[in-house]
């Protein structure tokens, strides 16, 4: 059960929203190439759109400018973007407060959408700067705050955790489902639950591991974990033992025969938790054990399938812009936060919004 307020809760007619979105998207030579993380903003932006929201605000970041402003990680590109998903006029601005911002936004059209510029071109946002916060609060004269930046929640930040502070804070649609989801997938699966563990960092997948060691049917590990020789402590976890080498007899990929086996804990679960691509998907032909199961998985309607970190859902991303045939029920939007969540730590930008 999701224990924060939501935009549900609120009475936002006639009022003026100031939502913080996760639009840190993909982005080569100015152009946007993926834009599913806007998508994701989608459902409270209609949801606000709808209700009768005066004005909307968004607030996001882009790349890692480090407290400057970098030109080619201006947010502008982004707005070009949302204003063709949206059916209302969007407006950028190329601040987040001051004279500028104050009279962009008296200008821009009732009920219309305004996207503020990268927060990160300024140092305040990653130090938490409660005085950063209360200056983008007072230029856009907001009377809520709503977080829909589920992939930030999990750092206090000042359009996380300060800004909290200035405003009454609840949650968007993609946070209250993001958390719902992951959250369901400890406390309440279907049985039998399957956690497939990937990628590099033993470190970073141990507390993942720890933590659904009691929840879980089977725990498969297959990644550069496994080949670098993962060594199980549990007769749930099942690690991959033969491995596809390159030319040079490095191990990039599970073998065919991993992967069927796999794929038979697959046919058997009803909750999926994916962390961590097999191989290395960036070069083909190492790309196949993920590719199977990301199919085996999306095709299945009898499941709950969550699809989190950020190698992982961008690469079931990218899938599903070629193969939207493939459905999952959450491929997450945070990376860390994910993460984090399901290892059972607290995420500051959740914490900080209001309770039910």
């Amino acid at each position: 059960m999701f224990n924060k307020q939501t935009i549900k809760d609120i009475k936002f007619k006639g009022k003026t929203v100031l939502v913080r979105v996760d639009y840190n998207v993909p982005l080569k030579d100015g152009k946007i190439t993926s834009d599913l993380r806007i998508k994701a903003s989608l459902p409270t932006l209609e949801y606000l759109i709808s209700g009768g929201a005066k004005k909307i605000i968004l607030i996001s970041h882009l790349g890692r400018p480090e407290g400057t402003k970098v030109s080619e990680l201006s947010l502008k590109p982004v707005a070009g973007a949302l204003a063709n998903l949206v059916s209302v006029p969007v407006t950028f601005i190329s601040d987040v407060s001051g004279p500028d911002v104050e009279e962009g936004i008296k200008k821009a059209p009732k009920g219309s959408i305004v996207l503020l510029e990268n927060l990160r071109f300024w140092p305040g946002e990653e130090k938490n700067s409660s005085d950063f916060a209360r200056e983008i609060v007072e230029s856009v004269n907001a009377d809520f705050f709503v977080q829909d930046g589920f992939a930030v929640i999990h750092r206090a930040h000042a359009s996380t955790d300060a800004i909290t502070r200035e405003l009454p804070s609840v949650a968007g649609l993609l946070v209250e489902k993001e958390v719902s989801v992951l959250s369901s997938a400890i406390s309440n699966p279907k049985k039998p639950v399957l956690v497939i563990i990937g990628g590099a960092k033993v470190e970073d997948k141990q507390p993942l591991i720890d933590k659904f060691l009691p929840i879980a049917d089977k725990i498969y590990v297959g990644g550069k974990i496994a080949s670098d020789g993962y060594k199980p402590n549990s007769e749930k976890i099942v690690v991959a033992a033969d491995f596809k080498t390159d030319s040079e007899g490095n191990k990039l990929d599970i073998s065919d025969s991993d992967t069927e086996k796999l794929l038979e804990l697959v046919a058997g679960a009803k909750t999926i938790v994916w962390n961590g691509v097999l191989g290395k998907v960036e070069d083909k032909p190492f790309d196949e054990a993920s590719l199977k199961l990301a199919e085996a998985i999306g095709v299945r309607d009898d499941l709950t399938s969550v699809i989190c970190g950020g190698d992982t859902a961008g690469y079931v991303e990218n899938l599903i812009e070629t193969r939207p045939e493939l459905k999952y029920s959450l491929v997450s939007t945070g990376g860390g936060a994910s993460l984090e969540l399901l290892s059972g730590l607290e995420l500051p930008g959740l914490e900080a919004l209001e309770d039910k």
